[in-house]
Formats: C-alpha cells, sequence, structure tokens
C-alpha cells in the first residue's frame, strides 16, 4: 500500500476539475484546499484508490464528493457512485454536501437510503433512479437483495468513517454491497482511526491504495487539555456537572463509552438545571433527529454522546469536550477532542480518569508523545449559581416540504408580527412533513403564538415548543 506524502495549501482552482465544480466552488467561498483536499483531491482525480485518514471537520466530505461529481455522467441515469455511512444522520450531511458542491451540474439526483425510515418512500424514489446513492449499509443491503437496486454501473464507492462501519457490526453487510458493485471501479474509504480490521478490509476491497494521512495532532494546537482524576461513577458525574460550571460553555459534549451511561448522565444533568440530552444508538431515530436539531441551532448546551452517534453531529463552535471515561482506542480520544478548537477557535477538552484505567492513559501519552499529568478540579466556592441556559427554544411545526413550506414561508410568517426581529430567529430546518425554527427564549411564547393563530400557504399549522 503506498503512501502519498505532500504538504502546503493549493487554491482548488489548480485541480483538473470540471469548470462547472471550480465555478462552484469559487461560489461557496472555498478557495483554498485543506490538507486532506490537497493531498488527497490528485490522487483521487487520477482514478487511484485511496485510503484517506483524518478526523471530522478535517473536509474529508468536500474531498470525495468532488471526487465523484467529477467521474459522472449526468447524461447517464444510473447509480454511478455510492457512498456508505455508518448512521443516517452523517449520511444526510453528506448527502447535503453532495447536492451543495453539484448545484452547477442541472439535473442531477442524489438519493439517500437509510434505516429508520419509511421503505415505501425509497422504493418509489429508486423506481424513479438516481445518479448517487448514499446511505447505511444494513439498508442498502435490503435494497439490494430484493432486487430494487443496481450498482452495475458504479464507478466510484465511497466508504465514509469506515472504522465506525466496521465497529458497530456491519463488515458483512459491507462485503455483500462490494460484491454487488462493478467489478472495474475507484474505492474511496475515509477513517478517522486505522485499526488492523480497516488495514485488513483495505486491502481486500482495494488495489494498489495510496494512503493520505493528516497528522491529527497538528489539528490541536488550539486545544487546552484537562486531567482530572476519579474514583468512581458518581465522582465522574459530579466532576462533569463541576466542569460545565467552571467553563460556562453555550456548546459542551460529553463523550460515554455505553449507551447507559450517556442516558444516566443526561438525565442527572437535566435535573441539575442543565438544558442538556443524550444522543446514542437506543432512542429513536426521529428523537436523535430532534436532539441534534436542537443542539446545532443553540436549544441545547450540552450533549450526552456515545462514539458512534456522535458521527452525526455537524456543529463548528463547540466550546468544551468532556470525556466521561477515556476511550478504548487514542486515535478516537483525538477525534473526540477534535469536536472543539475549530474555525481557529480556542478549544478546551477535559478529561476524567481513574487508576483503573492507567492502560488507557499509558496507551494515550505514547500516541500523543507526552506524560499526562491531572490537575485539581475547580472549587466548587468559585464556581457560578447557575448552568449557562440554551439562548434558544426549539419550535416543531407539523407541515413541512410535502405542505410546500419553505424556510422563507417561516421566516415571513415570524416577522409579519412586529415584536418579533428577524435577529430573534436561528436556524430553519425543513423535513418532509414538519419543520423545525430556533426563536430566541425571550420571544419563544410569541413565536408559538405567532405561527399557531397566523397561516402559511393559506393554512394553518400546528405548533409546539420541543423540550
Amino acid at each position: 500500500m503506498a503512501t502519498a506524502e505532500k504538504s502546503g495549501q493549493a487554491d482548488f482552482s489548480s485541480l483538473n476539475l470540471e469548470s462547472a465544480l471550480v465555478e462552484n466552488l469559487a461560489s461557496l467561498g472555498y478557495h483554498t484546499m485543506t490538507r486532506i483536499q490537497a493531498q488527497s483531491l490528485p490522487l483521487m482525480l487520477e482514478g487511484k484508490d485511496v485510503i484517506g485518514q483524518a478526523q471530522t471537520g478535517s473536509g474529508k466530505t468536500c474531498a470525495f464528493a468532488l471526487a465523484l461529481l467529477h467521474n459522472l455522467n449526468v447524461r447517464r441515469f444510473r447509480v454511478q457512485s455510492l457512498v456508505l455511512c455508518p448512521t443516517r444522520e452523517l449520511a444526510d450531511q453528506v448527502a447535503i454536501e453532495i447536492r451543495k458542491l453539484a448545484r452547477n451540474i442541472h439535473n442531477i439526483k442524489v438519493l439517500t437510503l437509510c434505516g429508520g425510515q419509511p421503505m415505501g418512500p425509497q422504493i418509489g424514489s429508486l423506481e424513479h433512479g438516481a445518479h448517487i446513492v448514499v446511505g447505511t449499509p444494513g439498508r442498502v443491503e435490503v435494497h439490494l437483495k430484493k432486487g430494487r437496486l443496481s450498482l452495475d454501473n458504479v464507478n466510484t464507492l465511497v466508504l465514509d468513517e469506515a472504522d465506525r462501519m466496521l465497529e458497530i457490526g456491519f463488515e458483512q453487510s459491507l462485503n455483500t454491497i462490494v460484491d454487488y458493485c462493478a467489478k472495474v471501479r475507484q474505492n474511496l474509504l475515509f477513517s478517522a482511526t486505522f485499526p488492523e480490521k480497516i488495514e485488513r478490509f483495505a486491502a481486500h476491497i482495494m488495489t494498489g491504495a495510496q494512503r493520505v494521512t493528516v497528522d491529527a495532532n497538528r489539528d490541536h494546537d488550539k486545544i487546552d487539555q484537562y486531567f482530572y482524576q476519579v474514583d468512581n461513577e458518581q465522582q465522574r458525574i459530579d466532576a462533569s456537572k463541576r466542569l460545565l460550571m467552571h467553563f460556562q460553555p453555550h456548546s459542551a459534549v460529553i463523550f460515554c463509552n455505553t449507551k447507559a451511561q450517556c442516558q444516566t448522565l443526561a438525565d442527572r444533568l437535566r435535573d441539575s438545571g442543565f438544558d442538556s440530552a443524550a444522543l446514542h444508538g437506543d432512542l429513536e431515530q426521529k428523537d436523535r433527529d430532534k436532539t441534534l436539531i436542537q443542539f446545532a441551532n443553540k436549544s441545547l448546551t450540552v450533549l450526552v454522546a456515545t462514539d458512534v452517534a456522535a458521527r452525526g453531529i455537524d456543529v463548528d463552535d463547540v466550546d468544551l469536550v468532556i470525556n466521561f471515561h477515556l476511550a478504548h482506542d487514542p486515535q478516537v480520544h483525538l477525534h473526540r477532542i477534535g469536536r472543539t478548537g475549530r474555525a481557529g477557535k480556542q478549544g478546551v477538552a477535559c478529561s476524567l480518569i481513574s487508576h483503573k484505567e492507567a492502560h488507557k492513559v499509558i496507551r494515550l501519552e505514547d500516541y500523543q508523545g507526552q506524560a499526562i499529568d491531572t490537575v485539581e478540579l475547580p472549587s466548587e466556592s468559585t464556581l457560578p449559581n447557575k448552568p449557562v441556559p440554551a439562548t434558544m427554544v426549539t419550535l416543531q411545526i407539523d407541515g413541512g416540504k410535502k405542505s410546500k413550506l419553505r424556510p422563507g414561508d417561516i421566516l415571513g410568517a415570524l416577522t409579519a408580527n412586529a415584536k418579533i426581529r428577524g435577529e430573534q430567529i436561528g436556524k430553519i430546518k425543513v423535513q418532509a412533513t414538519m419543520a423545525f425554527v430556533a426563536v430566541d427564549t425571550a420571544i419563544a411564547n410569541l413565536a408559538l403564538k405567532t405561527i399557531s393563530e397566523g397561516k402559511m400557504k393559506g393554512r394553518n399549522f400546528r405548533v409546539r415548543k420541543l423540550r
């Protein structure tokens, strides 16, 4: 397996990309490539199989999206690219990014096929065809075995977050899907970590793959790391509360190793007055969706998540990351703390460790190349009296794209009330059958009344506040 070593920044215009893609990148404000893009894109555009190891937020989605769009023949209405992701949340993000990058290419169709969604609409969409499919392995495998999806014309196969797909048990599904794909194709594999299982899998499906690695340690220069000694679970919960009170984050993610720890901690934090929620695989998909929407639009300040569920978080301004337990893999630790300190901002990462985790500490010290020293937890006497509250409240509207609702309709309905200013309205997300809008907490009740008593598209819609 070859390894590509290249550094420095370059402009997208220096690549041999389709002119429509270059023009669109410029209109989006994408000029200079990130390190993973600069190292991997030239290889991908040459048609080589590529393994990219990089953290979340590195720009890898843009990199492989440009490669598969470059390979696409929009006049051939067949599935030419397949992107597989471990979770529906990540698949949705990837599909959105591809559509954004492809907006100068007319008549392109991107279809998502994920579990946790009704099968009927997906079957109908498959009957109408698509150029690019983005999905989770389990659901894609089902459609293949039922004969609803053909991968005979796939020229680009992308495995995004491959380590997590293998970790949560998708290896057999991936092998099955690969067998359905066209034999001659380009394979692109991206992974935040690179355990031995990934090495074996990559060797099985790829030919002469070029390996591109972006040193995660270099990306964490703007993250202040602190380690605290604890002896039991109760001390971990108390320490989490104390750190949240001390650092006063407007946006924090706490990583737990198990789903049970996640739920327990989120419940305890909420009982203590924190605007917190859990995100893990035992939740129903609709509840996971709502939690992610609320965290992204500032209606929640604390998200307690497992590593797999956290792959769907698309928030750039996380102030604080807490590791309730150390991750088993040092690479996962760096992936976790990489959630903060983005976009040139300073971030803070706190890890709670016990004597029983000495083996994890030693591995992390070896991986980071520096000793880990614990510090004292902040004194309770110095802490504020109450947590930082969420600045926004999310309103759920029982109507969406199927009702012809658009973000502009919701914004217009709210600002039609002279007492509601545009800057008091946050993110608006419109889904198939419902929509969500974040509003300043000070006008939450007024906004609720304004929408419920007003009309959009000539009709009334039910609306409620999410808690």
